[in-house]
Formats: C-alpha cells, sequence, structure tokens
C-alpha cells in the first residue's frame, strides 16, 4: 500500500495532477517515463505533499545580504536571528561592464537618490595630464587588471583597470596647438586639412606664440612610440557601474614604465 502511494506522489509531481489510483499512477509513469522520477524526488516523497524543500525555498528567496548577523560568532556559537532583513543591508548585483554601445539602466536608491549602472560602454573622458588636454575618445580594449586577470580575458570595465584608447583626438589636438607632426613616419602624406594646420601662413604675431609653444613641445620618446601606433594606454579613475561614465587618464611617465612592463611580463607567461 505504501509503495501504491509513492507512485501515486511520484506522478503528481512530475504531470501536474494527482491520479485516482494506484493502478492510473502506474500507467502515467510508464506513458512519460517517470519510473526515473520516483528515485529522484525520495527527498520531497517525505514531505507533505505541496511544500518545498527547504534549502529550495531558501533559493528562491534569499538574495544579496551584506549583513553580519547571520555569520557565527567569534567563539564559533550561532546567532539568533532577532530581526528580518533590512533594506539597508542589501547588496547589488555587479555591474560587470563591458566595451560596447552605450547601455545605461538607472537604478533607485537609499534616499530617492540615483546610480546609472553601466553595462555597456565604448566611449570615455580621457586626460593628458602633462598637456592639460582633455578629449572624448574611443575605448578599444583592456589590457591589464591588477586584481583580477579574468576581468581582463572579459573585457570588463572597471576602476583602475588599463584600457587602450584612440589617440586621435589627442595628436589632432597637438597638432593644432604646436604646429607640429606628432607619431607620423618619415614622409608620410598628410592630407589638405592636415596640411593647412601644420604648414598654414600666420602674421608675424601669431607665429612668434607658435615658436614659444614649441619650445616645450618634448613629449617622451614612449609617448610617441604609441601615438605611431594610434593608441595609448590609460587608466580608468571613475566607476562605471555607479555614475555610468568611463572616464580616466593617459599613463604617462613612471606609471607608463610600469604598467608596460607589468603588461609584457604577462605576454611573456
Amino acid at each position: 500500500m505504501a509503495a501504491d502511494e509513492q507512485m501515486r506522489r511520484a506522478c503528481h509531481i512530475g504531470i501536474g495532477r494527482f491520479p485516482e489510483s494506484a493502478e492510473h499512477a502506474r500507467v502515467h509513469c510508464a506513458d512519460t517515463n517517470l519510473g526515473e522520477l520516483r528515485t529522484q524526488s525520495r527527498a520531497l516523497l517525505l514531505q507533505p505533499a505541496g511544500l518545498v524543500a527547504p534549502s529550495d525555498h531558501a533559493a528562491l528567496h534569499s538574495g544579496i545580504s551584506r549583513d553580519n548577523w547571520h555569520k557565527r560568532r567569534k567563539t564559533g556559537g550561532k546567532r539568533k536571528p532577532y530581526h528580518k532583513k533590512r533594506k539597508y543591508e542589501l547588496g547589488r548585483p555587479p555591474a560587470n561592464t563591458k566595451i560596447g554601445p552605450r547601455r545605461i539602466h538607472t537604478v533607485r536608491v537609499r534616499g530617492g537618490n540615483k546610480k546609472y549602472r553601466a553595462l555597456r560602454l565604448d566611449v570615455g573622458n580621457f586626460s593628458w595630464g602633462s598637456e592639460c588636454c582633455t578629449r572624448k575618445t574611443r575605448i578599444i580594449d583592456v589590457v591589464y587588471n591588477a586584481s583580477n586577470n579574468e576581468l581582463v580575458r572579459t573585457k570588463t570595465l572597471v576602476k583602475n583597470c588599463i584600457v587602450l584608447i584612440d589617440s586621435t583626438p589627442y595628436r589632432q589636438w597637438y597638432e593644432a596647438h604646436y604646429a607640429l607632426p606628432l607619431g607620423r613616419k618619415k614622409g608620410a602624406k598628410l592630407t589638405p586639412e592636415e596640411e593647412e594646420i601644420l604648414n598654414k601662413k600666420r602674421s608675424k604675431k601669431i607665429q612668434k606664440k607658435y615658436d614659444e609653444r614649441k619650445k616645450n613641445a618634448k613629449i617622451a620618446s614612449i609617448l610617441e612610440e604609441q601615438f605611431q601606433q594610434g593608441k595609448l594606454l590609460a587608466c580608468i579613475a571613475s566607476r562605471p557601474g555607479q555614475c555610468g561614465r568611463a572616464d580616466g587618464y593617459v599613463l604617462e611617465g613612471k606609471e607608463l614604465e610600469f604598467y608596460l612592463r607589468k603588461i609584457k611580463a604577462r605576454k611573456g607567461k
């Protein structure tokens, strides 16, 4: 009799309705190949019909929580949960911002404020510090992350990750500001617009101003090599998952040398 009851319950779990008798249950199980279900659902059969196992219940209703009262004490003892979960103890899933067409979600947070969760970004404002020049440019690739190689493999944009950006806006500004070519191979042909910017006829007063600028126009050889490749190494200083932007600064000097060594060492592995 107990076996018949188990058979009826197994079929009830599998096909969504309770058979009239054990004989009907056997027919249903044979037709729908649910004989295996009986063995797989033994844990469920021990409970009253319609109830969910405690572990499944927790999985359905658990969220990301940043409280510490669900953890054990230092002595190893359990704590009694004397209040329910609080809104201010919640956690939210990470943004995992990827490189792609701009996609930003708005999140309503404490106090009715808003956060901007960037899911995809492909441009940002990057500052060339030594020249006091900030331009909006395209993010090409993620090349280094000190905390996790997986974030490099998946090309995830986070704060302090090292990215490759397009150098064109900075080269255009430099050539217009100093009237000197930057990152161009010898003998390279210029377009009429570029020719006009570099070799334009100027008045004596304006030419004197450009001549003064040219005295301080020298840039580091490492940076010049990057301009020849058309890509610059930059560091993201904003938090894309919080403010919805991927802004940062162009790497220079000792910092640039450090990250070039790190990237080279990683490629050598």
